[in-house]
């Protein structure tokens, strides 16, 4: 059973906002209570590594006090996409029937994750779009928008995927979704993570739809993107590219 009985939003069971932490004590609390006040239904699952800021003891404090909010706490920094997956597992085996993904720095506004979920009951996966009509970013400097539209054009092009910003990380999928991902063999980190989990969407023949956002640049603490992260993506993107069109072109002979 769910801490504090079973809430729903709508027909599709318990919301649960998984927020993977690293050093986000300025900013945790805030983005907890954010999305408290957005969706109040919705339940929080914070994954911390072990933040040597002490964000997982914020987080402690924040679920002692409220049993919407829940805390994984893990060995340590192993990146984005295993604290991503930890999180899905623990949703699942706690009977969540919407499992969100946000960051914590307040890049996801929590305002609009109501959008994502109002648009599930017709998709398996909603993708909160910083690329499509409506959708924009605040504060970026020009270099990281061409690197975030390049990325996903480029990723959109060489896997077949039709989704304008398939490297957004502010997504809300169906519990049944994720279950026929085949998640055990998902190695991938960072931007590569979110790829390769909505390639994996659209090749398992799920609806993928995508509302526009607003991305607003973080105020206070320390961005963990990386020249690793990026060129991470890139060579696995590739690799994928390449093998999926060489495995179609062996199927024609």
């Amino acid at each position: 059973m769910v801490k504090g009985g079973q809430r729903t939003f709508g027909p599709l069971g318990t919301v649960l906002v998984i927020i993977p932490t690293y050093n986000e004590a300025d900013n945790i609390e805030l983005i907890v209570s954010r999305v408290r006040t957005a969706v109040h239904e919705a339940h929080i699952l914070v994954a911390d590594d072990n933040s040597p800021d002490g964000t997982g003891k914020i987080v402690d404090e924040l679920a002692g006090h409220d049993d919407h909010v829940h805390a994984l706490h893990r060995r340590g920094k192993e990146g984005l996409g295993a604290a991503y997956l930890a999180g899905f597992r623990w949703g699942i085996d706690h009977g969540y029937g919407v499992l969100v993904e946000m960051d914590a720095d307040g890049s996801h506004q929590p305002e609009q994750l109501p959008r994502l979920l109002e648009a599930l009951p017709e998709a398996d996966l909603v993708l909160g779009s910083r690329w499509v009509p409506g959708g924009s970013v605040v504060n970026w400097p020009k270099s990281r928008e061409f690197l975030s539209r390049g990325g996903s054009l480029y990723s959109r092009v060489l896997l077949g995927v039709p989704i304008r910003d398939v490297t957004g990380g502010f997504r809300a999928f169906r519990r049944e979704t994720l279950e026929g991902l085949d998640l055990e063999n998902v190695t991938s980190q960072g931007y590569c993570f979110q790829v390769d989990l909505a390639w994996r969407t659209v090749k398992a023949g799920c609806k993928v739809a995508e509302v526009p956002i607003t991305f607003v640049e973080r105020e206070r603490g320390d961005s963990k993107m990386s020249r690793a992260i990026v060129a991470e993506a890139l060579w696995r993107v590739t690799a994928w590219g390449v093998t999926a069109r060489l495995k179609a072109l062996a199927r024609r002979t």
